[in-house]
């Protein structure tokens, strides 16, 4: 017998404000030689990296950029005080040994900090006493078994010195020694100078042409769609252009990137959509937009990696994705307090001329950056002679038609305090949660009803036991449980768009969700959100649910807040400031 009790099975909420990869990839091969010798012939005779040579004392002594740069003097001579965060070996086989790879990666990033201290500080002093403490970090640094990460170098190749791979954390300590060497100069030591060129040489320019023209296997981000393929090609070509005496050879590196790259362009849909979520925009994209000025920068101009209107819209998503100013969705392996990059927000606001509501780019000090990146922001740039942006406002809704994401804002309805975000997509998504039909409310600027984000990581975190979290697979999120079951992940477990209904008083999004649970007896499983921005603004999610036989169904409401019943059938949950009243049928 069918079974439909609908009026049961429509679980409805209204809430209310109150107060290194396996699998087959594309081929790799040499970028085209015809291609190489164009780019060739607009490269300028000697490498040319990021920022201005510290000979060049009317750019480094511009008052802005002092004021820009903070206290960075005197936390150089602080760490130039203090002693070398020590590393080990069994520091590093940590990982290996029990999963956890913070501790490495923290001492990891103290010492690499030092590099980037010493330059900037002595670039605004120009009185030689941070020479030293430069060249000392890097020869520690240079004596390092490898520059991975522990979790890249799982099978521990890297650290027995069977092969060099490159990986996220090489190509960012790379880029920083190559533009040292670029604004230091002969300021350096020569044999400082030529162990910057022998360390670069062994790690990362040797193994990236090896892998290109098919001399060895290739790490799997060359032909990768994530945030790996912008950040290892934007460190390793930053790294040629500043380094590399050899035009054409300078040449050979930006046609490489200019080649893969699309790989990571492409694995973003034309709406712009980062499944990756906010943080991984702000890293992987944040790369790509510096590769590109990079590469702007060389070749005059002349080679573009932004321009096309879906580069604009991967741009656009980090001002698209803000449900309020300083609150952003946590979807997938992303933080709750993830905000694109104010930075970025300047760059992009002026770069293609949109307007940025209050609050999206207020910039942080140039010396709290990775060298390479307070060079691109603190001279100029292919947008520093462009105005500043305009003000403007957030849109009613931001709805990206091929991720399944829908933000919806008060907008400018007088008296509204809620806003939401609500989720299809799929499954098997770049840094991927188990979590189609997702949401978050937000009253007032607060998150009260939230999506929570990624957890710390471990090695299981991307192992085949991924989903072993609580907080990766569906039961960390506000979805339904199904016959017992929680949703599996994969490609086919997607939130289909059903219906969409936009206007100025409110929005609704019906998603079939049937295929995120493998439960033969479901016949129809959807979920309708309906955002109302009348009043104070409200949220209406209602499951409607059709089994053959009988099984059982619930949801849940997930909160960093606190929470007290209240009767009959209603729920008021606190976080803050924010509060929602829940009511349930």
């Amino acid at each position: 017998m069918r079974w439909t009790r609908r009026s049961l099975l429509a679980a409805v909420t209204c809430i209310s404000a109150t107060g290194f990869a396996a699998g087959a990839r594309p081929e790799v091969g040499p970028p085209d030689a015809g291609r190489v010798r164009e780019i060739a012939a607009l490269l300028p005779d000697r490498p040319a990296g990021l920022g201005r040579p510290i000979t060049d004392r009317t750019a480094w002594e511009s008052p802005v950029l002092r004021e820009n740069m903070g206290d960075i003097v005197a936390t150089a001579e602080k760490l130039k005080a203090e002693a070398m965060p020590a590393t080990s070996d069994d520091l590093f086989l940590e990982f290996s040994r029990t999963g956890n790879r913070t501790r490495y990666q923290e001492v990891m990033a103290k010492r690499r900090g030092r590099l980037d201290a010493f330059v900037l500080a002595e670039c605004l002093e120009n009185r030689g006493r941070f020479i030293r403490p430069f060249v000392d970090t890097l020869k520690a640094i240079s004596q390092e078994t490898t520059w991975l990460f522990p979790a890249h170098d799982a099978l521990l190749e890297n650290f027995r010195g069977k092969t060099v791979d490159i990986d996220l954390g090489s190509v960012a300590v790379a880029w920083t020694l190559a533009t040292a060497d670029r604004v230091l100069g002969d300021q350096l030591p020569g044999e400082a100078r030529t162990l910057i060129r022998e360390q670069l040489e062994r790690r990362i320019f040797r193994p990236f042409q090896d892998m290109v023209e098919g001399r060895r296997p290739a790490n799997w981000w060359l032909t990768g769609k994530n945030n790996w393929n912008a950040v290892c090609l934007a460190g390793v070509t930053g790294s040629a252009l500043a380094l590399i005496e050899s035009r054409d050879e300078r040449a050979y590196y930006v046609a490489a990137a200019e080649k893969f790259s699309k790989h990571f362009v492409s694995g973003i849909p034309a709406d712009g959509y980062c499944t990756e979520g906010v943080g991984y925009w702000n890293y992987g994209f944040g790369n790509y937009l510096l590769l590109a000025e990079t590469v702007l920068q060389a070749t005059g101009g002349n080679v573009d990696l932004l321009a096309g209107e879906h580069v604009k819209q991967i741009a656009l998503y980090g001002l698209n994705i803000v449900i309020v100013p300083g609150v952003c969705p946590a979807f997938a392996d992303c933080s709750v307090d993830a905000r694109p990059g104010a930075m970025l927000v300047d760059y992009i606001a002026r770069r293609w001329g949109v307007p940025v509501a209050p609050g999206l780019s207020e910039p942080r000090p140039w010396s709290s950056m990775p060298l390479y990146w307070a060079m691109a922001l603190a001279f100029p740039n292919s947008v520093s002679d462009k105005s500043k942006p305009r003000p403007g406002v957030l849109a009613d809704r931001t709805w990206f038609d091929d991720g399944g994401v829908l933000i919806g804002r008060p907008g400018s309805r007088k008296g509204c305090r809620l806003a939401v975000a609500m989720k299809g997509g799929n499954n098997a998504e770049q840094h991927n949660h188990n979590d189609v039909g997702s949401y978050l409310v937000i009253v007032d600027g607060r998150p009260v009803l939230i999506d929570p984000g990624a957890e710390v990581y471990t090695r299981r975190t991307f192992s085949e036991k991924r989903y072993d979290s609580k907080v990766l697979n569906s039961f960390g999120h506000p979805v339904p449980i199904v016959a017992g079951k929680l949703q599996r992940p994969g490609l086919d477990a997607r939130g289909r768009v059903v219906k969409t209904v936009f206007t100025d008083q409110g929005d609704t999004l019906v998603l079939d969700i049937q295929s995120a649970y493998d439960v033969p007896e479901i016949e129809k499983l959807e979920r309708t959100f309906v955002y109302s921005r009348e009043r104070e603004g409200s949220l209406t999610v209602t499951d409607e649910v059709v089994f053959s036989e009988p099984r059982a169904f619930g949801t849940a409401l997930v909160t960093f807040g606190t929470w007290r019943p209240e009767l009959p059938g209603g729920l008021t949950i606190e976080d803050g400031d924010g509060a929602v009243k829940v009511e349930i049928e």
